[in-house]
C-alpha cells in the first residue's frame, strides 16, 4: 500500500518543521511538501496533489480558510484538515463551510494526528473533542427538538459509519449500556465495546454522554 501523501501549511517555522519531522516518522505517511502561508499552500497543493493537507488558519498573505476555498474552486481532490490553536466556533463553522473535513488542535499527540490523517484519508471526518462539543452546543430555536439543527457536516459523519455501528449508535441514544446493547443486538459485549470505540473515533466524540446526546438527536430527526 502506498504511503498517504501529506502537505503541511503553517506560518510558524518551528511548528511546521516539527510536524513534518514527526509525521515522517509515522508508518504509512510521507510529507511531500510544506508551506509558510495560504498562498504557498495553494500553489504546493496544486503542484504535488497530496492526499491530505494539514492547514493552519491564521497565516499571512492568505489565511487557511480562504486557502481552502481557493483549493475547492480549483477542484483540488484531496482532503483538508485544519490544524490550529484556535478553538473558536466561528472558525470551525467557516472552515467546514469552505470544505475542510476536520478541525484539530495543535496540541494533539503525534500518534493521534497520524491516526486522524489515516482516517481522513479513509473518508472519515476528524474533530477535536472540544470542537465536536461546539458543533453540538448550538441552542435549538423555540419549538424545535434540536434534531433538525444537527449540522450537515455532523450528519455526513454519521452517515459515513457502518449500518451495524448505526444500530449501536441508536441504542446509545436510548441510554443502554454495552451489555444491554449486546443483548439487544445478539452480540458479545466485547464486540459492542469495539463498535462504540470505532464510533467515538469516527465522530470525534470524547465520552458516552456526548455520544448519547448526539445519537438521541440523530435518531429523532
Amino acid at each position: 500500500m502506498k504511503d498517504i501523501r501529506v502537505l503541511v501549511v503553517d506560518d510558524q517555522r518551528l511548528v511546521r518543521e516539527g510536524i513534518v519531522s514527526l509525521l515522517n516518522l509515522q508508518e504509512g505517511i510521507t510529507v511531500v511538501a510544506s508551506g509558510e502561508d495560504g498562498r504557498e499552500g495553494v500553489h504546493l497543493a496544486l503542484e504535488h496533489n497530496p492526499d491530505i493537507i494539514l492547514m493552519d488558519i491564521r497565516m499571512p498573505v492568505l489565511d487557511g480558510i480562504h486557502a481552502v476555498e481557493t483549493l475547492k474552486k480549483n477542484n483540488y481532490p484531496g482532503r483538508i484538515i485544519m490544524l490550529t490553536t484556535f478553538d473558536d466556533h466561528e472558525y470551525i463553522s467557516k472552515s467546514l463551510k469552505a470544505g475542510a473535513v476536520g478541525y484539530l488542535m495543535k496540541d494533539i499527540p503525534i500518534a493521534d494526528l497520524a491516526r486522524a490523517v489515516k482516517q481522513a484519508h479513509g473518508g472519515l471526518y476528524q474533530f477535536a473533542p472540544s470542537v465536536m462539543g461546539s458543533l453540538l452546543s448550538d441552542p435549538a430555536p423555540a419549538g424545535h427538538t434540536g434534531a433538525e439543527d444537527i449540522p450537515e457536516t455532523t450528519l455526513s459523519m454519521i452517515e459515513g459509519i457502518s449500518e451495524r455501528e448505526k444500530d449501536v449508535f441508536k441504542l446509545l441514544g436510548e441510554g443502554l449500556t454495552n451489555g444491554e446493547i449486546a443483548q439487544e443486538l445478539s452480540l458479545s459485549e466485547g464486540t459492542v465495546k469495539n463498535y462504540v470505540s470505532g464510533i467515538f473515533n469516527a465522530l470525534g466524540l470524547r465520552d458516552r454522554v456526548q455520544a448519547a446526546l448526539l445519537a438521541a438527536k440523530w435518531s429523532s430527526r
